[in-house]
Formats: structure tokens, sequence, C-alpha cells
């Protein structure tokens, strides 16, 4: 009885590690499946033996916190997230110096499309793989 009560301990640790080491190992992709340059960067990752976590942004349309997050992770600034050469940043006005942080942010909110893409996160690292062997500076 002593040494099952052991083997489930030792065996409840071991699980405990690997579920942390697997939270730390997780990729994930911010991807846009219409994008060739995302479609190539999940390839990338994908023939690397990496299944990530995929956020189809377009579908699943990302809030504030999680914009704040990405931003941090790549050390930028709401406009360099923002694809500015869309009609879509004229159109709307997002060339103004006098938008806010949170101006800006709130616009991709609404807006995904007008965020760069795609984004890959790995072990606390963030880049925007375009071109998509960009993703290998993070693995």
């Amino acid at each position: 009885a002593c040494k099952r009560r052991i083997l489930d301990k030792v065996s409840c640790t071991i699980r405990r590690f690997l579920e942390e080491l697997n939270a730390v190992n997780t990729v994930t992709i911010v991807h846009n499946p219409r994008c060739s340059k995302s479609r190539g960067a999940l390839q990338i990752l994908r023939d690397k033996g990496i299944e990530p976590e995929i956020i189809d942004y377009m579908t699943q349309a990302p809030d504030e916190t999680a914009i704040q997050h990405w931003l941090d992770l790549l050390v930028l600034e709401p406009r360099q997230l923002m694809r500015q050469d869309e009609d879509e940043y004229r159109a709307l006005g997002l060339n103004d110096p006098k938008l806010s942080h949170a101006d800006l942010i709130h616009a991709m909110i609404r807006h995904p499309r007008l965020i760069q893409r795609p984004i890959v996160i790995s072990a606390g690292r963030a880049v925007i793989a375009r071109p998509p062997e960009r993703v290998l500076e993070i693995l």
C-alpha cells in the first residue's frame, strides 16, 4: 500500500510537470486563413511538428486585453500593429496623429482586418511573421 501511494504521488507530480511544460511550450498563431502569409507561417509550424493554438481573429474578434497583450509581447505601439496601407485605414481617418492609444485599439476591435498578421506567440515572445519564415525566430 505504501509503494502504491508513493507511485501515485510521483505520477501526479510528473503529470503536473508535463502540464506546466506544455503550457510554457504552447505556440499560438493569430491567424487569418484567407491570408497567404498567415497560411505560410502555419505551414512552417506544422512542418516543424508544432500544432499551434489557432486564433482566427476574423471570426473570434479580439478584445482590448488580447490586443494589448500582443502589443506588449511585440513591443509595439497600436499604429505599428495596423495595416496602414489598407484603404479602410485611411477611410476611417486612423492616420490622425491625435488619435489615442485606446482609440487605435478600439479601431482594431471594430475592424480586425486592419491587424497585421500573422502574429505567432511562443514562450512569452511574439513576432509578426511577415515573411512567414520570421516564425523561426521564436521557436
